[in-house]
Protein backbone atom coordinates (compact mmCIF):
# COMPACT_ATOMS: atom_id res chain seq x y z
CA UNK A 1 0.00 0.00 0.00
CA UNK A 2 1.28 3.71 -0.65
CA UNK A 3 0.37 5.08 2.43
CA UNK A 4 2.70 1.73 4.40
CA UNK A 5 5.44 2.12 1.90
CA UNK A 6 6.08 6.23 2.36
CA UNK A 7 5.69 5.68 6.25
CA UNK A 8 8.46 2.97 6.52
CA UNK A 9 10.76 4.74 3.28
CA UNK A 10 9.89 8.31 3.51
CA UNK A 11 8.79 10.80 0.93
CA UNK A 12 9.31 10.04 -2.53
CA UNK A 13 12.14 11.45 -4.15
CA UNK A 14 12.00 10.95 -7.38
CA UNK A 15 9.14 11.84 -9.94
CA UNK A 16 8.18 10.59 -13.31
CA UNK A 17 7.44 14.11 -15.72
CA UNK A 18 3.67 14.21 -17.15
CA UNK A 19 2.69 15.78 -20.19
CA UNK A 20 1.89 19.38 -20.42
CA UNK A 21 -1.56 20.27 -19.38
CA UNK A 22 -2.17 22.65 -22.14
CA UNK A 23 -1.16 23.72 -25.36
CA UNK A 24 1.75 25.71 -25.16
CA UNK A 25 3.97 27.90 -27.77
CA UNK A 26 7.41 27.10 -27.84
CA UNK A 27 7.56 24.16 -25.99
CA UNK A 28 7.56 20.34 -27.30
CA UNK A 29 7.92 17.15 -25.53
CA UNK A 30 10.97 14.64 -26.16
CA UNK A 31 11.04 11.24 -25.47
CA UNK A 32 14.17 10.21 -24.20
CA UNK A 33 16.54 7.25 -23.42
CA UNK A 34 18.15 7.01 -20.09
CA UNK A 35 20.01 4.15 -18.01
CA UNK A 36 16.79 3.98 -15.94
CA UNK A 37 14.86 3.75 -19.12
CA UNK A 38 12.56 6.03 -21.26
CA UNK A 39 11.98 9.58 -20.06
CA UNK A 40 9.44 12.48 -21.07
CA UNK A 41 11.68 15.60 -21.67
CA UNK A 42 10.32 18.95 -22.27
CA UNK A 43 12.06 21.06 -24.90
CA UNK A 44 11.62 25.03 -24.00
CA UNK A 45 12.53 28.06 -26.92
CA UNK A 46 12.16 31.30 -25.42
CA UNK A 47 13.12 34.04 -28.31
CA UNK A 48 14.63 37.61 -26.65
CA UNK A 49 15.62 40.45 -28.46
CA UNK A 50 19.03 40.29 -29.24
CA UNK A 51 22.13 39.51 -31.83
CA UNK A 52 21.52 36.19 -33.30
CA UNK A 53 23.11 34.33 -31.22
CA UNK A 54 22.17 31.19 -29.78
CA UNK A 55 22.32 29.46 -26.62
CA UNK A 56 21.13 25.66 -25.00
CA UNK A 57 21.20 25.36 -21.49
CA UNK A 58 20.15 22.11 -18.83
CA UNK A 59 23.47 19.84 -18.62
CA UNK A 60 22.95 19.22 -22.59
CA UNK A 61 26.34 17.53 -24.08
CA UNK A 62 27.98 18.07 -27.32
CA UNK A 63 26.15 16.03 -29.61
CA UNK A 64 22.68 17.60 -28.66
CA UNK A 65 24.16 21.13 -29.02
CA UNK A 66 25.07 19.99 -32.37
CA UNK A 67 21.45 18.97 -33.26
CA UNK A 68 20.21 22.56 -32.07
CA UNK A 69 22.25 24.32 -34.69
CA UNK A 70 21.28 22.14 -36.91
CA UNK A 71 17.34 22.38 -36.24
CA UNK A 72 17.83 26.27 -36.11
CA UNK A 73 19.52 26.09 -39.41
CA UNK A 74 16.80 24.39 -40.89
CA UNK A 75 13.98 26.57 -39.60
CA UNK A 76 15.98 29.15 -41.62
CA UNK A 77 16.01 27.70 -44.64
CA UNK A 78 12.18 27.05 -44.31
CA UNK A 79 12.15 30.66 -43.34
CA UNK A 80 9.82 31.57 -46.34
CA UNK A 81 7.49 28.79 -46.42
CA UNK A 82 6.62 28.91 -42.91
CA UNK A 83 6.16 33.09 -43.65
CA UNK A 84 8.83 34.25 -41.10
CA UNK A 85 10.95 37.32 -42.04
CA UNK A 86 14.25 36.24 -42.35
CA UNK A 87 15.37 39.56 -41.12
CA UNK A 88 14.19 38.64 -37.83
CA UNK A 89 17.07 35.79 -37.06
CA UNK A 90 19.65 38.88 -36.93
CA UNK A 91 17.38 40.85 -34.43
CA UNK A 92 17.03 37.94 -32.01
CA UNK A 93 18.71 35.12 -29.86
CA UNK A 94 17.43 31.72 -29.22
CA UNK A 95 17.18 30.49 -26.11
CA UNK A 96 16.77 26.46 -25.95
CA UNK A 97 16.50 24.58 -22.47
CA UNK A 98 16.12 21.51 -21.13
CA UNK A 99 14.29 21.51 -17.68
CA UNK A 100 15.59 18.64 -15.46
CA UNK A 101 19.12 19.81 -15.40
CA UNK A 102 20.45 17.77 -12.98
CA UNK A 103 19.86 14.80 -15.40
CA UNK A 104 23.24 14.64 -17.73
CA UNK A 105 21.76 14.69 -21.17
CA UNK A 106 23.10 13.84 -24.73
CA UNK A 107 22.86 11.92 -27.86
CA UNK A 108 21.13 12.19 -31.62
CA UNK A 109 17.46 12.06 -30.56
CA UNK A 110 16.39 15.53 -29.94
CA UNK A 111 16.76 16.77 -33.07
CA UNK A 112 12.68 16.81 -34.37
CA UNK A 113 11.98 17.78 -31.04
CA UNK A 114 14.56 21.11 -30.84
CA UNK A 115 13.37 22.17 -34.38
CA UNK A 116 9.17 21.74 -33.75
CA UNK A 117 9.82 23.76 -30.58
CA UNK A 118 11.71 26.72 -32.18
CA UNK A 119 9.14 26.55 -35.03
CA UNK A 120 6.34 26.95 -33.14
CA UNK A 121 8.28 29.83 -31.09
CA UNK A 122 8.92 31.27 -34.52
CA UNK A 123 5.38 31.34 -35.85
CA UNK A 124 2.99 31.09 -32.63
CA UNK A 125 1.85 28.08 -33.28
CA UNK A 126 1.13 26.32 -30.35
CA UNK A 127 2.10 22.69 -30.13
CA UNK A 128 -0.02 19.72 -29.01
CA UNK A 129 0.70 18.57 -25.38
CA UNK A 130 -0.29 14.91 -25.91
CA UNK A 131 2.15 14.52 -28.87
CA UNK A 132 5.95 13.10 -28.26
CA UNK A 133 8.51 12.51 -30.50
CA UNK A 134 12.12 11.08 -31.00
CA UNK A 135 14.38 11.36 -33.94
CA UNK A 136 17.38 13.41 -35.37
CA UNK A 137 17.03 15.78 -37.96
CA UNK A 138 19.22 16.68 -41.40
CA UNK A 139 20.16 20.17 -42.27
CA UNK A 140 17.71 19.07 -45.66
CA UNK A 141 14.70 18.29 -42.82
CA UNK A 142 15.39 14.09 -43.06
CA UNK A 143 14.34 12.50 -40.11
CA UNK A 144 17.03 9.93 -38.87
CA UNK A 145 16.71 6.78 -37.20
CA UNK A 146 17.43 6.54 -33.01
CA UNK A 147 17.91 3.78 -30.57
CA UNK A 148 16.21 2.74 -27.24
CA UNK A 149 12.63 2.94 -29.05
CA UNK A 150 11.06 0.73 -26.48
CA UNK A 151 12.07 2.37 -23.67
CA UNK A 152 10.60 5.77 -25.12
CA UNK A 153 7.42 4.60 -26.03
CA UNK A 154 7.24 3.24 -22.66
CA UNK A 155 7.77 6.79 -21.22
CA UNK A 156 4.92 8.10 -23.27
CA UNK A 157 2.64 5.68 -22.40
CA UNK A 158 3.17 6.10 -18.69
CA UNK A 159 3.34 9.67 -18.94
CA UNK A 160 -0.03 9.94 -20.57
CA UNK A 161 0.90 11.20 -24.09
CA UNK A 162 -1.19 9.90 -26.93
CA UNK A 163 0.45 9.81 -30.07
CA UNK A 164 4.50 9.19 -30.34
CA UNK A 165 6.26 10.15 -33.71
CA UNK A 166 9.03 7.86 -34.63
CA UNK A 167 11.49 7.98 -37.38
CA UNK A 168 9.78 5.73 -40.41
CA UNK A 169 13.37 3.90 -40.91
CA UNK A 170 12.24 2.86 -36.92
CA UNK A 171 9.34 0.91 -37.74
CA UNK A 172 10.90 -2.35 -37.74
CA UNK A 173 11.77 -1.97 -34.02
CA UNK A 174 7.65 -1.93 -33.08
CA UNK A 175 7.96 -5.40 -32.60
CA UNK A 176 9.98 -4.76 -29.04
CA UNK A 177 6.88 -2.84 -28.17
CA UNK A 178 4.04 -4.46 -25.71
CA UNK A 179 0.80 -4.62 -27.40
CA UNK A 180 -0.94 -2.64 -24.87
CA UNK A 181 1.23 0.39 -25.34
CA UNK A 182 0.87 0.14 -29.45
CA UNK A 183 -2.61 0.15 -28.85
CA UNK A 184 -3.44 2.31 -26.89
CA UNK A 185 -0.61 4.88 -28.49
CA UNK A 186 -0.80 6.34 -31.88
CA UNK A 187 2.54 5.90 -33.43
CA UNK A 188 3.19 7.81 -36.71
CA UNK A 189 6.60 6.87 -38.82
CA UNK A 190 7.68 9.85 -40.49
CA UNK A 191 10.74 10.60 -42.94
CA UNK A 192 10.88 14.45 -43.08
CA UNK A 193 10.61 17.39 -40.78
CA UNK A 194 6.90 18.96 -42.83
CA UNK A 195 5.52 15.80 -41.38
CA UNK A 196 6.40 16.14 -37.89
CA UNK A 197 5.29 20.23 -38.08
CA UNK A 198 1.88 18.79 -39.62
CA UNK A 199 1.07 16.22 -36.37
CA UNK A 200 2.84 18.17 -33.63
CA UNK A 201 1.52 22.16 -34.18
CA UNK A 202 -1.32 23.27 -34.03
CA UNK A 203 -3.43 25.63 -36.69
CA UNK A 204 -2.25 28.64 -37.01
CA UNK A 205 -3.43 31.96 -35.03
CA UNK A 206 -6.32 34.27 -37.12
CA UNK A 207 -3.71 37.24 -36.64
CA UNK A 208 -0.31 36.93 -38.30
CA UNK A 209 1.99 37.55 -35.19
CA UNK A 210 4.66 39.77 -35.73
CA UNK A 211 7.77 37.75 -35.71
CA UNK A 212 5.84 36.57 -39.31
CA UNK A 213 6.43 37.69 -42.56
CA UNK A 214 4.39 40.65 -43.36
CA UNK A 215 1.58 41.08 -46.07
CA UNK A 216 0.71 43.98 -48.26
CA UNK A 217 -2.70 44.19 -47.30
CA UNK A 218 -1.44 44.80 -43.39
CA UNK A 219 -1.80 48.26 -43.11
CA UNK A 220 1.63 49.21 -42.96
CA UNK A 221 3.42 51.26 -45.51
Amino acid sequence: MPATIEKFLGPPEFFGLEAEHKDEIGVATAVAWTENGGEIMPVEVLLLEGKGNLQITGQVGNVMQESAQAALSYVKSRARQLEVDLDIFENIDVHIHIPEGSIPKDGPSAGITICTALVSAFTCREVHREVGMTGEITLRGKVLPVGGLREKVLAAHRAGLTTVIIPKRNTKDLVDIPKRARNDLAIVPVEHMDEVLNIALCPAPNEAPSLRRKTKNDGNP
